[in-house]
């Protein structure tokens, strides 16, 4: 198990003496092509072994249906990972994609393509942006049971920034679709 730094000491960049505070971040992964477990605990390591990031929690896994997908989209396995990290939210942005791009994640103009992996970045503590390469909290985060439902699973009290409280949104959204897989455990260290 990762040990928890302790959120109210602030990190220092022992090079340049920068003062870096800790955040509480929260990633969505989410698979439905190819060998989706090993995908999303592939992931899972990535995210551990990247420096200044700490694993706090790992959700159950979830298997959906596709959301506003091609129709010939297959079903994906989707879980939540929760870090406390001192990087910049730019910086963990390039990680996620770089860890798609490890995965073999291709882009393609269709919306919501199939994919080997996806790694979208949720919330980087209180922090918001409206930049086309990153937007925090995300956008769609909030009406998504495949996001809300694992998140409240490991963190009961999360709240997205500007919307409420998970537990209240996932009320509001559209659960069916959605189920969990206790047959597929994530790991973490």
């Amino acid at each position: 198990m990762t040990e928890t730094p302790n959120p109210h000491i602030v990190d220092t960049d022992t090079l340049t003496g920068e003062m870096r505070p800790i955040r509480r971040a929260v990633l969505a992964l989410g698979s439905n092509l190819g060998e989706r477990m090993a995908s999303l605990q592939g992931a899972v390591n990535a995210i551990a072994d990247t420096p200044d990031v700490w694993v706090t929690g790992v959700s159950p896994v979830y298997e959906t249906e596709p959301v506003d997908s091609p129709t010939e989209a297959k079903k994906y396995l989707n879980a939540v990972v929760l870090i406390d990290t001192t990087l910049a939210a730019t910086r963990l942005m390039d990680r996620a994609l770089a860890i798609e791009d490890a995965f073999e994640r291709e882009r393609s103009e269709v919306h919501n393509a199939p994919r080997t992996l996806d790694v979208d970045l949720i919330v980087v503590g209180d922090r918001r942006s409206d930049e086309e390469s990153l937007r925090l909290p995300h956008p769609r985060a909030h009406e998504r049971a495949f996001v809300l439902r694992p998140w409240l699973d490991v963190d009961p009290t999360a709240e997205v920034p500007d919307r409420g409280p998970v537990a209240d949104l996932l009320e509001q959204a559209d659960q069916s679709g959605i189920a969990v897989r206790d047959d597929l455990v994530l790991e973490f260290q």
